[in-house]
């Protein structure tokens, strides 16, 4: 119960976090934005109870499932949900996101020193990759779609 409790408080202020940067980053009030926060904080919580009591499947699984169902063509609702979720700007949920991030590796900094050089090595092959193959998906995908 206790990790629950910690995500939902995380979840808050992340919550917080982002309504603050939406407002000021991308003009939409707090009080504009708020139906589309609970929505999403909302979605967060199912996840994290559904990783808890049905099956230990990855949290993120469940949330992007349930995201994708109450905004599914046919859901009743799901154009109003859409629309206030449009209102929260994705760039604003990535900066707590990522500090929070930041803030976790950084507690396992003695674990990262041990691995040595090596293991920068291995994270620019990786990054390099990863944006080399999403380049090149992107590349097909719009070349095929007559979009460049």
């Amino acid at each position: 119960m206790n990790k629950i409790i910690e995500s939902v408080i995380v979840l808050l202020i992340v919550a917080a976090i982002t309504l603050v940067g939406n407002w000021i980053g991308y003009g939409f009030s707090i009080p504009e934005a708020l139906p589309g926060m609970a929505v999403l904080v909302g979605v967060c919580i199912f996840g994290v109870l559904a990783n808890r009591y049905i099956y230990k499947l990855p949290t993120v699984l469940y949330v992007i499932t349930f995201g994708m169902i109450i905004t599914m063509p046919g859901v009743p609702g799901h154009e109003t949900v859409a629309a206030w979720v449009s209102k929260v700007n994705f760039l604003t949920l990535t900066t707590p996101i990522l500090a929070y991030a930041g803030v976790g590796i950084g507690k396992d900094l003695p674990i990262l020193k041990k691995t040595g050089w090596r293991i920068v090595v291995v994270s620019l092959f990786v990054m390099t990759g990863t944006y080399v193959a999403s380049a090149g998906i992107a590349q097909i995908v719009l070349k095929s779609l007559g979009e460049i």
